[in-house]
């Protein structure tokens, strides 16, 4: 006897209700496989986040900490090579900003390259090339015979120096979402640690032994990166992004070994996200959900192509806001931050052609060691404050409200000042802008994908650097020529044009993921 299906239409042999009832059983079996899959998958975020931060990271931490003390250290070097060689060598101002500014070109073009080549060949490869380039560069400009040959030898410096970021979107890939902000605030203090050094380092050579002695003996730190680089690992999520899912596993299980601790059971992805499923199962009331991994092979085949797709992958509809206003913020913090410094060596020179009404420091003998060196121990409070902020308001409240702060403080420098006064407001000028500074280029490898990282972060410092090579003539020659008002109001203009560009960022990157390609950008 047949049964009656939905339409009231009879089935004399099998029910007809029985096919709809094994679709639905095999729609729920799928949906139930899925979920399974998902279940037996994990993307590298979860994998970092058991991992904590322990031995392996405290490792790197230290590594890529070194690398930013030997940047710190050949950049900070500038403010007491410049006027003693001006002095040996009787250079014009202008040839004394050169030996500044072409140490920013080769970071130009440092940044520029070793982003591309980090993000094609891997970070290990970037960061090679760059420390070897600064150790040996900057050693010989210890022996540089006349000006053109240490012009020539210092711009080699600036394309080495040019890496650094390249170091810190390495260990940035190291490190769980949850604490990322203040840890990667304590990698920037090794650049504060190496501004000091420097100026601790000159106090004690420059006054006995000269400059060449201070060139020879800031190289140092270059060639122990070179020394230790056997024991550094290539990025997991670099090497997932490109599809080496074993060898990411085994930095992964090297990782969890050193930090006593276990991996999630299941396969490695590159990133895996749960959309809903547009089949007609849908449509039938089911909530279908089908977990799609990400194919990162389309942006590794277009990375392998060239140079140039990574590029205008910045510049597509998803990264175009992003990317022009990092490069306006950051080209903001760069102009600001290396403006103080060679404007608190400027100021405590002294200039006997501008009249006393002029604001400037002490003029002694010591007065530039010791102001370069107070100034530089504000990056301490600097960083601890933006430590203990970043990942509790955000990195984009942080940048601004640093900004916003730095330009109320520059402001009484427009008109003379009492020395004490003036080193004060320096002081609290370049705690803050320092660590506006240290968080944007926290924000910046956050903000873009794994397969465009270093490219998107170098292409930033690049455009960061044209601040540097363009603030030199601006801090040198606007006060040799008695116009200090006139530089503190265009440091007080380009801060404040930075600290708004903040504003417009289109999203928060607090304690979120980090993404691996751009199709994953809404």
């Amino acid at each position: 006897m047949g049964l009656t299906d939905d339409t009231g239409k009879r089935c004399p042999l099998l029910p007809c209700s029985i096919p709809n009832i094994t679709n639905t059983s095999m729609q729920q079996q799928q949906q139930q496989q899925q979920m399974v899959d998902h279940a037996s998958t994990y993307t590298m975020d979860e994998a970092l986040l058991p991992m904590g931060f322990g031995k392996f990271q405290a490792f790197l931490l230290a590594y890529s900490g070194m690398g930013w003390i030997s940047e710190a250290m050949e950049m900070m070097l500038l403010s007491f090579v410049g006027p003693s060689v001006q002095e040996i060598w009787k250079l014009s101002a202008q040839e004394q900003s050169l030996i500044t500014s072409v140490v920013f070109v080769g970071m130009l073009i440092g940044a520029f390259s070793w982003g591309l080549i980090s993000d094609i060949y891997g970070r290990r490869m970037g960061f090679l090339f760059t420390a070897i380039i600064t150790g040996v560069a900057g050693f010989l400009s210890a022996f540089a015979p006349n000006y053109i040959a240490l012009i020539v030898l210092r711009f080699l410096v600036g394309i080495g120096l040019g890496g650094g970021p390249v170091l810190s979107a390495w260990f940035l890939e190291f490190v769980p979402s949850p604490n990322r902000g203040a840890w990667m605030v304590v990698f920037s203090a090794f650049w504060s640690i190496g501004t000091i050094l420097e100026a601790s380092l000159a106090w004690a050579v420059m006054p006995k032994m000269g400059w060449r002695w201070l060139l020879a003996l800031s190289s140092v730190p270059s060639f122990l990166l070179l020394l230790l680089y056997g024991f550094t690992s290539e990025s997991p999520r670099y090497l997932c992004m490109k599809g080496k899912t074993t060898d990411a596993m085994q930095v992964l299980e090297k990782m969890a070994k050193w930090n006593h601790v276990s991996l999630p059971s299941g396969t490695l992805v590159s990133d895996h996200t749960c959309v809903p499923d547009e089949n007609p199962a849908s449509s039938a009331g089911l909530d279908s959900i089908t977990i799609q991994r990400h194919d990162t092979n389309t942006d590794d085949s277009e990375s392998k192509r060239g140079g140039i797709t990574s590029l205008f992958r910045l510049l597509s509809r998803k990264l175009l806001r992003t990317t022009l206003l990092l490069w306006m913020v950051i080209f903001g913090c760069a102009f600001a931050y290396y403006g103080i410094i060679l404007l608190t060596s400027e100021l405590s020179s002294g200039n006997k052609k501008c009249s006393s009404n002029k604001l400037h420091l002490k003029s002694d003998g010591s007065g530039l060691y010791k102001n370069v060196l107070i100034t530089s121990l504000a990056e301490i409070p600097g960083l601890f404050i933006a430590a203990t902020i970043v990942d509790r308001i955000g990195r984009k409240l942080t940048m601004s409200s640093m900004l916003f702060v730095s330009c109320i403080l520059l402001i009484p420098l427009v008109s003379h000042q009492k020395e004490v006064l003036t080193v004060g407001l320096l002081f609290g000028a370049r705690m803050l802008i320092s660590g506006s500074f240290t968080i944007v280029y926290i924000y910046a490898p956050e903000v873009y994908p794994t397969s465009t990282r270093t490219t998107g972060v170098g292409v930033a410092s690049a455009v960061g650097r044209v601040g540097g090579i363009v603030c030199p003539l601006v801090a040198v020659g606007l006060v040799h020529g008695c116009h200090q008002t006139a530089a503190v109001l265009l440091f007080e203009l380009v801060i404040l044009l930075a600290a708004v560009a903040i504003c417009f960022f289109p999203f928060e990157t607090s304690r979120r993921y980090l993404l691996d390609s751009v199709r994953n950008i809404k």
